[in-house]
């Protein structure tokens, strides 16, 4: 059963869970109401282990447990559409039995929604006061005495805004208010995007995820060992940093000798627990006082995430800093997995005709695509050897050799040159065909 956060004011969370029980099956609905939307980051923290996923009543609590868990991956809202407004316009032209023309209205500064909303109706206002907030600087009083220096000054009929506490405060002093909430259909909508989104968790953590680690040069730790007791004291230590991280994933611990072992988990807890792997890595370091490497493979088998995780421990210990990889079952590698710059690349290909240009050229499809990865998620129209090397970390003399030869079978071209300075060569401009 995976356990769904609810988060939003009071009645948001109601209508929610009211229409999410269309949806329950394999889910349980939690709410988590509150007052304010800063209520949000203590809601988060103090719960954030106990939820598969969030379902946040709008944009603004959503962002506000983005910006604290420091990842939106299991993160969902529901936004608002023409029709949120739409809806809050009828409602107050209803409540008051006349067209109203003039408003005030508040809305976050990011979303452009009320203009757009407008442009679409035929009809015509004579005077819209816009109170547009930062998401990260929200200040309620100011925004409920904007609402009512102009109600009381005669300037509007009406009032929308995106907060209940502002509205219940403009419902008390007699001001027509509507609450910008959002429609059943939008909810619904968002449901199902949440249903979908718990499959894909269920296939994570369905998936069997391996993690082979080693302690490199342990046979030169063994040699400079001072005693046999020194060396079991510090097998013992190790085994002790590895089971507290094989505990947080739910797995199983085996020890291979000579420095490796294996971890057996699912996919989802590896996932969800990188950050951990990356301090447990570093406890190894520091307690072996030799580098670690670190393989990660999925597969729908034991086998074949076995085999997956060690093609990744492979490619790691290739690079200087030994980077975490992923290895996937479909061939996809993934580096700097939930960072900023993770990039992900295919170490295989089914196209016959690029395969030979690769290996006419002396290219791995693997090197190929991580610098197609690259260039993607930097969003590069062009790039050079210099800059090529420095986000891969190679020399730029090996960085220089696999851009000549992509050049050489026709699968990159230079397009131009630049210079820096008034000395030395200018470097060339590239870009992939």
């Amino acid at each position: 059963m995976y356990r769904v956060g609810v988060v939003g004011p009071e009645w948001s969370v109601e209508r929610i869970l009211g229409l999410a029980k269309e949806f329950e099956q394999g889910m349980e609905f939690l709410a988590y109401p509150y007052e304010e939307p800063e209520e949000t980051k203590k809601i988060v923290l103090d719960h954030e282990h106990t939820i598969h996923v969030w379902l946040f009543s709008g944009k603004l609590p959503y962002d506000i447990a983005e910006k604290i868990l420091g990842s939106n991956e299991n993160l969902l809202y529901i936004p608002h559409t023409e029709s949120t407004l739409y809806k809050s316009l009828l409602n107050i032209i209803y409540s008051q039995e006349k067209l109203i023309t003039r408003l005030s209205i508040d809305i976050p500064s990011s979303t452009n929604l009320f203009e757009e909303s407008v442009e679409q109706l035929n009809m015509t206002f004579n005077e819209i006061y816009v109170k547009k907030f930062e998401l990260d600087d929200i200040n309620m009083e100011q925004l409920l005495q904007f609402h009512l220096e102009l109600w009381e000054s005669r300037k509007t009929e009406g009032v929308l805004t995106s907060f209940p506490t502002v509205y219940k405060h403009l419902k008390e002093a007699g001001v027509p208010v509507d609450w910008i909430s959002t429609s059943r259909m939008e909810i619904r909508q968002t449901l199902r995007i949440l249903t979908e989104k718990i499959k894909g968790l269920y296939f994570k953590d369905t998936q069997i995820g391996v993690e082979i680690i080693e302690i490199e040069h342990f046979e030169s730790i063994v040699q400079k060992a001072k005693s046999p007791y020194y060396l079991q004291h510090l097998e013992l230590r190790l085994k002790e940093i590895l089971l507290n991280l094989c505990e947080q994933l739910n797995g199983s611990l085996i020890e291979k000798g000579n420095g490796k072992f294996v971890i057996f988990s699912s996919r989802g807890a590896i996932e969800r627990e990188m950050s951990m792997l990356e301090h447990t890595v570093e406890q190894l370091s520091l307690e072996s006082d030799s580098m670690v490497a670190v393989g990660i493979g999925f597969g729908e088998t034991v086998f074949s995430a076995e085999i997956n995780a060690q093609l990744s421990i492979q490619q790691s210990k290739e690079m200087p800093d030994r980077k975490i990889l992923i290895v996937q079952e479909n061939g996809k590698i993934i580096e700097s997995f939930g960072k900023e710059e993770e990039i992900t690349y295919s170490y295989r290909t089914d196209d016959q005709d690029f395969l030979q240009k690769l290996k006419k050229g002396n290219i791995s499809v693997k090197t190929f695509h991580k610098i197609d990865a690259l260039i993607r998620r930097m969003n590069w129209n062009d790039f050079t050897t210099k800059s090529l090397a420095a986000h891969l970390q190679m020399t730029e003399r090996n960085a220089r050799r696999i851009v000549t030869d992509l050049c050489e079978v026709d699968l990159a071209e230079c397009i131009g040159e630049e210079s820096s300075s008034f000395r030395g060569r200018p470097s060339k401009i590239y870009r992939l065909k």
